[in-house]
C-alpha cells in the first residue's frame, strides 16, 4: 500500500545550513523510499499570516522553491506545488471552519501564546491577533486533508496542529455520515540534526547566526571561519563535545571522515587547519548545489512553470474530485434536483468510474482504471515518471471506440464494452463540472 507523506515548506527568508542538514536533506532523502508518495508544498498562504511584505513574500519563494530543487527534489517523481494554486484548499478550510470547535482553536498554543503575552502587558487579550492567526490550524488541516495524507513530520510544537486535523476530519465524517477523510498521523523524527550556529547557540534567523545555504565560496569560507572557537593554541588538545565546528564537520562528512577529524583534535590540530577543512568539507557537497540553485534563480520561469504544472495536476487528480464529492455532502446541489429525492440519492450512490495513480516497489509509476464497484477494468504497465502516466491516463480518457484503446501500455481487463460506458461516465462529469 501507498502511503502519502505530506510536507509543508513556509517561504520565510533564505535557507541556512541548519535547514539543509536538519529538514531539507533528510526528507528528500526519505522521499525516495519505496511506496512513498510524497507531497511537498509551498506554504505561501500561511507566510500572510506573518509578513504582509508582497516583494519579500515572492522573492522567499522563489529562493525555497529553487533551494529544495537545487538540493535534489525531482518534481517529476514527487508532488512539488505552491499552496495558492489549490484553491481548494481554501473552500476545504471553509467546511473545515464549520465543524471545528472555537474551544480547540482557543487552546492551539501560538494563539495561547499571544494572549498571555497581552495579559503580561496589561493589554487586551486579542491586541494584535489576527484572525489568520486564530485560524491558522484549520487552513493547515485542509492542506493535510485536501489530499488525505497519511502521514505528516513535524516538529514538537506541531503535534497539536496534527491532533486538531484529526479532530476536524472525524467531526466531518460523523456530520456527514462518511469517511471522506483518512485521519493523519504525526511523524516525529527523535534523530534531526541540529546545527550550532557561529556563536554556538542553535543556528537561527533569530540569532543571526546562521550560514546561508549558498553563499559564494569566498562568503562562505569567510562564514566558517568566524566560528567560535576556544584559546587553545596548536598542538593542545580539544573537545569535540559541545565544539559547534566538529558538529558541522560532522553532520557533512562520512563517520571515517568524522573519527579521523576527531583524532585531529585529540592531536591538537590548530584551529586555522580545522576551520580550513570544515570549509572544504562543506564546500565539497555544496559546490555543485550552488551551481544548480543559481541557474534555477536566474529562469525563474521555469520554476513558475513546474510548480503551476504540478498544481494543475493536482487539481485535476485529487482536489477537484473530492470538493465535487464534498459540495454534494453539504448540500451545496444543483437545485433543480430537489424536488426528486429519490432520484438525487440514486445519483449520490452512483459512483464514478477512476483512475488511481500510484509507485511500486520497482520505483516505477502505474495506474489503473476501477468502475463505480471498484471492479478493475484497465491495468498500466509501469512508467518512469508519474507525469508519463498521467499523460496516457489524459489520452485513454478521450477514447470513444475500442479501437483507440489498442496498446502495450496497458491491458484491458475482461471486455471492452464496460470500459467505453466507464470513460463516457468520467466525460459526462467532467462536461458538468
Amino acid at each position: 500500500m501507498t502511503t502519502r507523506v505530506l510536507t509543508g515548506i513556509t517561504p520565510s527568508g533564505t535557507p541556512h545550513l541548519g535547514n539543509y542538514v536538519g529538514a531539507i536533506r533528510p526528507a528528500i532523502a526519505a522521499s525516495r523510499a519505496a511506496h512513498i508518495e510524497s507531497f511537498f508544498f509551498l506554504a505561501d498562504l500561511h507566510s500572510l499570516i506573518k509578513s504582509q511584505e508582497p516583494e519579500r513574500t515572492q522573492r522567499s519563494t522563489l529562493e525555497i522553491a529553487a533551494s529544495w530543487l537545487a538540493c535534489g527534489l525531482d518534481p517529476e517523481t514527487v508532488w512539488f506545488y505552491r499552496q495558492s494554486d489549490i484553491p481548494e484548499t481554501t473552500e476545504l478550510m471553509w467546511f473545515l471552519t464549520a465543524v471545528a470547535s472555537k474551544g480547540i482553536l482557543n487552546r492551539a498554543h501560538a494563539y495561547k501564546a499571544a494572549v498571555d503575552k497581552n495579559r503580561e502587558e496589561q493589554l487586551d487579550d486579542d491586541a494584535g491577533v489576527t484572525a489568520g492567526l486564530f485560524m491558522y490550524p484549520v487552513l493547515m488541516a485542509a492542506d493535510i486533508l485536501i489530499f488525505n495524507a497519511h502521514k505528516v513530520p513535524v516538529g514538537r510544537d506541531q503535534i497539536q496542529h496534527i491532533e486538531m486535523a484529526r479532530d476536524f476530519a472525524q467531526r466531518f465524517n460523523h456530520v456527514y455520515g462518511k469517511e471522506y477523510f483518512a485521519l493523519p498521523e504525526v511523524v516525529i523524527d527523535e534523530q534531526v540534526a541540529t546545527l550550532a550556529g557561529l556563536d554556538g547557540r542553535k543556528m537561527s534567523k533569530s540569532y543571526s547566526n546562521t550560514i546561508p545555504l549558498f553563499v559564494p565560496r569566498d562568503e562562505l569560507k569567510k562564514l566558517v571561519f568566524s566560528i567560535l572557537t576556544d584559546s587553545r593554541l596548536p598542538g593542545e588538545p580539544k573537545d569535540t563535545e559541545g565544539s559547534p565546528l566538529f558538529q558541522m564537520y560532522q553532520a557533512f562528512a562520512t563517520p571515517e571522515q568524522t573519527a579521523a577529524f576527531a583524532q585531529a583534535f585529540a592531536d591538537g590540530i590548530g584551529w586555522g587547519d580545522a576551520k580550513q577543512q570544515l570549509f572544504e568539507r562543506i564546500d565539497t557537497e555544496l559546490s555543485p548545489l550552488r551551481e544548480r540553485y543559481n541557474a534555477l534563480m536566474a529562469e525563474p520561469e521555469k520554476i513558475e512553470a513546474i510548480l503551476r504544472r504540478r498544481g494543475q495536476q493536482l487539481r485535476e487528480q485529487f482536489a477537484i474530485p473530492l470538493l465535487k464529492e464534498l459540495r454534494h455532502a453539504v448540500g451545496l446541489r444543483d437545485l433543480s434536483a430537489a424536488g426528486d429525492k429519490p432520484k438525487v440519492e440514486a445519483v449520490a450512490k452512483a459512483a464514478l468510474p477512476l483512475f488511481k495513480q500510484y509507485r511500486e516497489k520497482d520505483g516505477r509509476f502505474y495506474f489503473k482504471l476501477l468502475d463505480g464497484e471498484g471492479e478493475l477494468l484497465i491495468q498500466s504497465e509501469g512508467f518512469d515518471s508519474p507525469r508519463d502516466a498521467g499523460q496516457l491516463i489524459a489520452v485513454i480518457k478521450q477514447a470513444e471506440q475500442g479501437d483507440a484503446l489498442q496498446s502495450e501500455l496497458f491491458k484491458i481487463e475482461g471486455e471492452i464494452e464496460p470500459v467505453l460506458a466507464a470513460l463516457q461516465a468520467l466525460r459526462e462529469a467532467a462536461a458538468k463540472d
